[in-house]
């Protein structure tokens, strides 16, 4: 028989290894390898540990995804409204309601003419803060003008039967007319201070895309606005008379998604890369985010971007970046309570990579991938939280999701 010393040394033994063995465990999510397993187009290097290639992470709360609806055509941006119906837009110029229950209207009358060639179309929309109150949609479209085709950004009150957008007017303008059909930008949302926040991209082109870089160019910029199209008193100014008053950040190639952080207040933005360098930045006032001097991605072609240098004093990193790229396009923040793992997570749609890119962020850095409905082979477009806490998003074949706890 064991003596009571060593029968108390065993037991020692077995607290220690289960505290070791507790220890152990993840504390947090589980880490897995990166999401992204092929081979990146550059040997670029990232500026910071976890800027791109992050460890991957699995959500473990079960969740259900259904296809509310088959039938749209092309949708570009998707809101949810105090109602609980969702509020589309469809590229082609149509704006359309879709019950959770996934009936359809006829299009909403009374939306300006949009040029929807290339890339163009009717793009981006949000709900004025007092929707409820005074019912105004405000949204982006492409529009032709006499020497080419630029992005706008129109208003409307939303009939109480919801078939009209009442007394429409063009509200803004962006400055440098292009006959070129790509590269529009195209989200927009109200930040915290009740201005409009909205992209415009610098239109694609060769001879377009130096004016990223201008201040006296509304292309490549985040701009922010009054909802009567004024440039916002506060803007940054650039210390520079000649600069446009509406802009808020320059630099940018095509950013197609907006959020406003549920706990900072502060708008991150999503950015299509050429051949890599798709990125996601938190937007500051006044800030340069270097594009096409700097950036992670090479031309279609091969050939290196400018310099081919991805940092410069005075220019913005990303906050995290792709190579190859996912194309994001729509992006929401998670700020419901029904999956608490995804609190103040960033949800991307993406085109090219055909799934809904999950990013878990802590103290403004990026700290685990996730790829969501990879299986459904889709170009997902937008994304957006309805006020029951489940997401909702469209694609580019027409489909819209829903997606919450089981």
């Amino acid at each position: 028989m064991l003596s009571n010393k060593k029968i108390g040394l065993y037991l020692l033994c077995l607290f220690v290894i289960g505290c070791s063995k507790a220890q152990k465990e993840p504390t947090d999510e589980t880490k897995l390898p990166p999401v992204e397993t092929n081979t990146a187009n550059t040997s670029y290097q990232p500026a910071f540990n976890g800027q791109t290639r992050i460890n991957g992470v699995k959500t473990k709360t079960v969740y259900k995804v259904n296809v509310i609806t088959n039938s749209l055509s092309s949708p570009w941006g998707v809101v949810s409204m105090p109602n609980g119906k969702l509020l589309v837009t469809e590229k082609a110029g149509r704006m359309k309601t879709v019950t959770t229950d996934g009936t359809v209207s006829a299009a909403i009358t009374g939306i300006p003419a949009v040029n929807a060639s290339g890339q163009g179309g009717l793009l981006g929309l949000c709900l004025d803060p007092s929707f409820t109150s005074n019912r105004m949609v405000y949204w982006v479209f492409s529009e032709a003008v006499a020497g080419g085709i630029i992005t706008s950004v129109a208003k409307g009150r939303l009939a109480n039967n919801e078939t009209a957008m009442e007394s429409s007017s063009v509200i803004y303008r962006s400055n440098t007319p292009h006959n070129g059909s790509l590269h529009f930008g195209g989200r927009i949302l109200f930040d915290r201070t009740g201005h409009l926040v909205v992209s415009i991209g610098e239109k694609s082109d060769i001879v377009t895309r130096p004016m990223a870089q201008s201040i006296t160019s509304s292309l490549g910029k985040i701009i922010r606005i009054t909802t009567s199209g004024a440039a916002a008193a506060d803007n940054p100014g650039f210390n520079n008379e000649s600069a446009l008053p509406e802009l808020f950040s320059i630099g940018h190639r095509n950013p197609q998604g907006l959020a406003v952080h549920p706990e900072t207040g502060e708008i991150w933005q999503s950015e299509h890369g050429s051949r890599g360098g798709d990125e996601i930045n938190r937007l500051q006032a006044g800030a340069n985010y270097g594009w096409p001097i700097i950036t992670y991605g090479i031309e279609y072609g091969g050939q290196t971007i400018g310099a081919g240098i991805q940092q410069k004093d005075g220019m913005q990193q990303p906050v995290y970046y792709w190579d190859p790229v996912i194309s994001p396009s729509g992006i929401t923040f998670y700020s419901g309570n029904r999956i608490p793992e995804w609190q103040n997570n960033l949800f991307i749609g993406a085109l090219s990579g055909k799934h809904i890119a999950r990013l878990v962020i802590k103290n403004n850095k990026v700290t685990g991938e996730e790829r969501l409905l990879t299986s459904e082979d889709q170009r997902f477009r937008d994304i957006t939280q309805a006020q029951t806490g489940a997401l909702y998003a469209v694609t580019d074949e027409g489909r819209l999701y829903s997606i919450d706890k089981e």
